[in-house]
C-alpha cells in the first residue's frame, strides 16, 4: 500500500510540476499543505523527480530521497554558472571532492527520508547529479530566473 501511495503522490506531484513554473509552489521547503509534499524534488530508485525546476533568484530547492537506495545531490561544475557557490552533500567545496568522497566512504550520502536544501542567488541553469546513479542517468537540473 505504502508504494501505491507513493506512486500516486509521484504521479499527483509530476502533474503540478508541469504545470507550475515554480518549485516553490509544490510545497517547498516552507512546507506544503494536504497531499502536495514538502520538498521540491524526489529521488526515485534512478532518477530525480522532477527532473527539472524552475525558481526565482534567492530561493531554495529541497531534495528528498524518497526512495531506498542512498543517493547524493551534486553540481557539475562546469555546469553552473561563474561566479556562483558550488553545492553538494556532504558540503564539498567541489566537484572532484565530491566524487572521492563518495566512492572512498560514501561521503555526502543521502539516506532514505533525508533532505538537502540549497539556496540559489545567481540566475542561470544548474546542471547536478546523483553520483552513484550517473550511469543510470540520474541527473537534473534547477533553472534560476530573475
Amino acid at each position: 500500500m505504502q508504494r501505491r501511495r507513493f506512486l500516486s503522490r509521484l504521479a499527483g506531484s509530476a502533474t503540478v510540476a508541469a504545470t507550475l513554473p515554480i518549485a516553490g509552489c509544490l510545497g517547498g521547503a516552507a512546507g506544503g499543505s494536504g497531499d502536495e509534499p514538502d520538498y521540491d524534488v524526489g529521488m526515485t530508485a534512478t532518477a530525480f523527480r522532477p527532473q527539472e525546476v524552475t525558481i526565482a533568484v534567492g530561493e531554495s530547492v529541497t531534495w528528498r530521497n524518497t526512495s531506498a537506495r542512498t543517493h547524493t545531490v551534486t553540481a557539475y561544475e562546469d555546469a553552473i554558472p561563474e561566479d556562483t557557490e558550488f553545492f553538494a552533500t556532504g558540503g564539498y567545496d567541489d566537484e572532484a571532492t565530491a566524487r572521492d568522497a563518495w566512492w572512498s566512504d560514501r561521503g555526502g550520502a543521502l539516506e532514505n527520508g533525508d533532505e538537502f536544501t540549497h539556496t540559489f542567488e545567481v540566475p542561470g541553469r544548474y546542471d547536478y547529479v546523483c553520483i552513484p546513479h550517473e550511469q543510470a542517468g540520474m541527473i537534473g537540473a534547477v533553472i534560476v530566473e530573475e
